[in-house]
C-alpha cells in the first residue's frame, strides 16, 4: 500500500487532518486523516466568490446538448475556495438558504447501490449520492472497485485512479486499518445534506455535486462535511445514471451545511422527495 505522500492529490491527507484536529486525541487524529485529504486540496483551488462557477437552478429548463468541449469546460471550472475549518464547523446562517428536492431511490442496483432515479438533473444528483455513500460506508478497496466498474461508462478512469478509491485508500492507511478494508470495529456512516447542479448538457448529461456528512468511529467519533462532483450520464441501455467518461471535475467545496459559506459555495439544502415526484 502506498504512503500518504504518494496518494492522489485529490484524496484525503494527513496534513489536512492535523490542521483540523490539532490538539485532539490521537485516535481521532488518526481516524480523520483520511476524511480530511480531499478537503485540504479542494481549498487550494484558486477560485473565490467572484470567479467560481455558479450552480444551475434545478428548476431551470434543460437546453440542447453542446458536446464534449462544453462538458469539459463545465467540469474544469473552479469552484469556491474554502478554508480547512469550513468542513468541520460553522455558524448557522441567519438567512434561509436555497434548497433542492431530490427524488428517492425506488430499487437496488448492482453492488447493492440504491437506484431508480428519474432522468432529470435532480435524479443524477440522487444517484451520485447513493454511489458516494455506498463507497464511503463500505470503506473497502475491493468494494470501491466493484462499485465503480458497475456504475461508470467505458472510457472513464480506471477504478484504482478514481478519487473515491483514493479516499478509501487514504482512510485505511492513515487510521491504522490492516488490509484493504476497514476493521469490523470501525464504523463509517455518510448521508447527503446538500447538493448542486454545476451544469448540464442536454437531458442526458449532468455535472452533479453532493455534500455529505461523514462520521467515522475508530476509538472516538469525528465528523466532517465532504463535497464531491462527478460527470453523470444517462445510460439508455441500463436505464439509469452512471459516471461518464472525461477528466475529473474540479474539486467541490467542502463546507459545513447551513452556513453562509455553504450558501456562497452554491450548496442547496437536501430535501428528500418522499412522494416520489
Amino acid at each position: 500500500m502506498t504512503g500518504g505522500a504518494e496518494i492522489n492529490a485529490q484524496a484525503w491527507t494527513r496534513r489536512r487532518l492535523l490542521a483540523v484536529l490539532a490538539g485532539g486525541v490521537a485516535a481521532a487524529l488518526l481516524m480523520l486523516t483520511g476524511l480530511g485529504f480531499a478537503v485540504h486540496y479542494a481549498i487550494q483551488q484558486p477560485a473565490d466568490a467572484a470567479t467560481a462557477g455558479r450552480a444551475v437552478d434545478p428548476s431551470a429548463p434543460v437546453g440542447k446538448a453542446r458536446g464534449e468541449q462544453h462538458r469539459d469546460q463545465v467540469a474544469a471550472a473552479p469552484m469556491l475556495e474554502v478554508a480547512p475549518e469550513d468542513a468541520r464547523e460553522g455558524t448557522p446562517s441567519t438567512t434561509p438558504g436555497p434548497s433542492m428536492t431530490v427524488p428517492a431511490p425506488t430499487t437496488v442496483g448492482p453492488v447493492e447501490v440504491p437506484t431508480g432515479f428519474p432522468k432529470t438533473p435532480a435524479g443524477a444528483v440522487g444517484q451520485l449520492s447513493t454511489i458516494m455513500t455506498t463507497v464511503l460506508q463500505g470503506m473497502s478497496i475491493d468494494h470501491a472497485h466493484a462499485v465503480y466498474e458497475q456504475w461508470s461508462l467505458p472510457g472513464a478512469t480506471e477504478p484504482s485512479h478514481w478519487r473515491m478509491t483514493k479516499n478509501v485508500q487514504a482512510f485505511l492507511s492513515s487510521s491504522g486499518q490492516q488490509g484493504q478494508a476497514k476493521a469490523p470495529t470501525t464504523s463509517v456512516t455518510a448521508r447527503p445534506l446538500a447538493g448542486q447542479i454545476k451544469g448540464t448538457d442536454g437531458p442526458e448529461w449532468v455535472l452533479a455535486c453532493v455534500l455529505v456528512d461523514v462520521q467515522a468511529v475508530v476509538a472516538t467519533q469525528s465528523r466532517i462535511a465532504y463535497g464531491h462532483c462527478e460527470r453523470m450520464q444517462w445510460s439508455a441501455d441500463q436505464d439509469r445514471w452512471v459516471i461518464a467518461p472525461g477528466p475529473e471535475p474540479a474539486p467541490a467545496p467542502s463546507t459545513w451545511p447551513g452556513t453562509d459559506r455553504a450558501h456562497e459555495a452554491g450548496w442547496r439544502t437536501w430535501i428528500d422527495d418522499s412522494e416520489g415526484n
